[in-house]
């Protein structure tokens, strides 16, 4: 038995596991209105690395990659915004 999967999936899943996990930072952020606990500095670099993928899947013309990076620098975003609302 052969299975054939297609790359977009495959990128689709690795992208909704990615921003998924961003969520129970932001959450618990909201929550607590606290975050003596984050390290901004990752959240700076993991921002400026999303960026270059969004730039990367521009070039590339890759729907799966752009759309999922987006979703990451929104994430990201928030996380960034939340930062600076509540220190």
């Amino acid at each position: 038995m052969t299975f054939e999967i297609d790359a977009a999936y495959i990128g689709l899943l690795g992208g909704a596991l990615t921003n998924l996990s961003l969520l129970p930072q932001i959450i618990k952020a909201v929550r607590t209105k606290s975050v003596k606990d984050v390290s901004i500095a990752m959240f700076w670099v993991l921002f400026a690395g999303i960026f270059c993928w969004l730039i990367y899947g521009l070039l590339l013309d890759d729907l799966v990659i752009i759309v999922m990076n987006l979703c990451s620098l929104g994430l990201v975003g928030a996380m960034i915004y939340l930062y600076y609302r509540y220190l």
